[in-house]
């Protein structure tokens, strides 16, 4: 066909194709409008892409404009449009609770990201309802029992120590005046605490380049746009993650071995693994299957699970610790007194899990660094069917649900924005008093399973870096403001000057 026929072509069909596009358009909007109702956010969305490029690109801005506009609505919910996904999100603590408590097919599907299903894959402990959710939690329990979390202990002290004294050598050799930063480091840090207590010996040298290169390409994936095409780094992700989750699932087959021995566990793998084979012994012993969720390749896949909500979340509160106690010298000085009543770091052993509990002020700081810089600040779900959130408003089916665990965390608490370990002591009882708005762990049948192994790795952090360590933040005009990697972290990577403390 000539050119010129080809181009003619094309010009005949162009104003169908307009139009076309312009009723898509137009319906979205209309759509648009009739899911959001009276409740506040944009009047008009850009079609197709809502406002995914300015989530992206300036992700703290975005859910700051939510807060703002929620707050400001009597409802305690605002609404916004991200590639098609019509999107509600809830600053009140009351209906953040509501959805926690309503996780279930007919109503919302926790998803833990946007995107999450296709990034995760679909069998997936935060996407299970139910029985079966109860029952795999019921497995995991004994993951978290007072003999396991002292197996940790040892384990993240010797880690944390070790990388104390490197960041302390990495202080002194770097030019003098010039400030070190801690994201990387701690993130380094956290990475092979969180491999060591979960999968211990069994992620060999050779295992662990590949696995740190495809977690950091799993990492990049969870900030872009969900484009699941070749050279995309959402692509890249989800490929990375159905490679991780294999490795993970040869580990898993290598401790179920080991197990199989009768050595003493060393990791959580280990734990599973010891629980797993006495499970299926039974069941082999009664004549019925083995139990549901227990292959190595699913087990794999939840120690993802794991290592993701370990690793980042962690990260982001020990940054927010040392930007924290910097600048509360007085909090500082007092973890500090107490620390060295328990422990001294150049003459006693590993600080022990009778040590850790000593710690009552050290553990009240812990605890408040997560309220006020709780380190997950949304927890997405997906409205499987339409739901009646308040009286005069029902979230559509579809709808990506944000319950906002940053913004409950300064309702209801005594001068919410002031950093006040004692609000968590035995005289205030804050944190009883106001149990519903401390939503860091989350709340309801997916409350993280893992809530005292992480308090107890920012106790140990912080009462050994305020040991081992004196510092001081290098500080630029924004230093602390919030970026979002994917975790919220200081703006500047929590720039600081280390010396060794004497």
């Amino acid at each position: 066909m000539e050119p010129s026929s080809i181009w003619a072509t094309l010009t005949q069909f162009l104003p169908h194709l307009l139009s076309f596009l312009a009723v898509i358009v137009v319906l979205e909007q209309i759509l648009y409008i009739k899911k959001k109702g009276s409740i506040p956010g944009p009047p008009l969305v850009i079609p197709f892409l809502g406002n995914a490029i300015s989530l992206v690109r300036y992700p703290t801005r975005f859910w700051d404009v939510q807060a703002d506009l929620a707050k400001t609505s009597h409802l305690g919910i605002s609404a916004n449009y991200l590639i098609g996904k019509f999107i509600v999100f809830v600053r009140d603590s009351d209906l953040s609770h509501k959805v926690f408590a309503n996780v279930r097919p007919d109503a919302f599907h926790l998803v833990g990201h946007p995107f999450g299903k296709k990034l995760f894959g679909e069998h997936n402990l935060i996407y299970m309802f139910g029985q079966e959710h109860k029952d795999l939690r019921g497995r995991i329990a004994p993951n978290f029992t007072p003999k396991a979390l002292a197996t940790y202990t040892s384990i993240q002290h010797n880690i944390i120590h070790n990388h104390l004294l490197r960041w302390l050598e990495l202080s002194e050799s770097t030019p003098t005046g010039s400030p070190i930063s801690l994201r990387l480091l701690c993130r380094d840090m956290n990475l092979e605490t969180s491999q060591t207590v979960f999968v211990g010996p069994y992620l060999k040298p050779e295992m662990k380049e590949r696995f740190n290169k495809d977690y950091n390409l799993f990492n990049v994936g969870v900030m872009a746009l969900p484009i699941d095409l070749p050279g995309f780094a959402f692509q890249e992700a989800r490929y990375g993650v159905k490679r991780l989750v294999e490795t993970l699932a040869v580990c898993a087959e290598n401790s179920q071995d080991t197990m199989r021995k009768g050595i003493e566990p060393m990791c959580l793998m280990d734990y599973w693994m010891q629980e797993t084979n006495r499970e299926m012994e039974e069941a082999k012993a009664a004549g019925i299957p083995p139990p549901a969720n227990s292959s190595s390749l699913e087990i794999g896949g939840y120690i993802f699970d794991f290592l993701f909500a370990a690793q980042d979340a962690s990260t982001s509160s020990l940054l927010w610790a040392v930007t924290l106690l910097d600048s509360h010298p007085d909090v500082l000085e007092k973890v500090r007194r107490e620390v060295t009543s328990i422990w001294k770091s150049e003459t006693d052993g590993p600080i022990t899990t009778e040590k850790l509990k000593e710690m009552k002020y050290t553990e009240a700081v812990a605890r408040e660094v997560l309220r006020i810089k709780a380190p997950a600040t949304l927890v997405p779900h997906i409205a499987g069917e339409d739901f009646q959130l308040t009286e005069n408003y029902r979230i559509p089916k579809g709808a990506i649900v944000f319950p906002s665990v940053y913004e409950s965390s300064f309702q209801g608490f005594v001068e919410p924005h002031r950093f006040d370990p004692e609000r968590f002591m035995e005289e205030r009882q804050e944190d009883r008093l106001y149990k519903k708005n401390f939503l860091v762990f989350g709340a309801g049948a997916h409350q993280c399973v893992g809530q005292r192994y992480a308090i107890r790795h920012l106790v140990l952090f912080i009462a050994m870096f305020t040991s081992m360590v004196d510092f001081k933040r290098h500080r630029t005009d924004g230093c602390d403001e919030l970026v979002y990697v994917p975790t919220i972290c200081p703006k500047d990577d929590c720039k600081v000057f280390l010396s060794k403390r004497r």
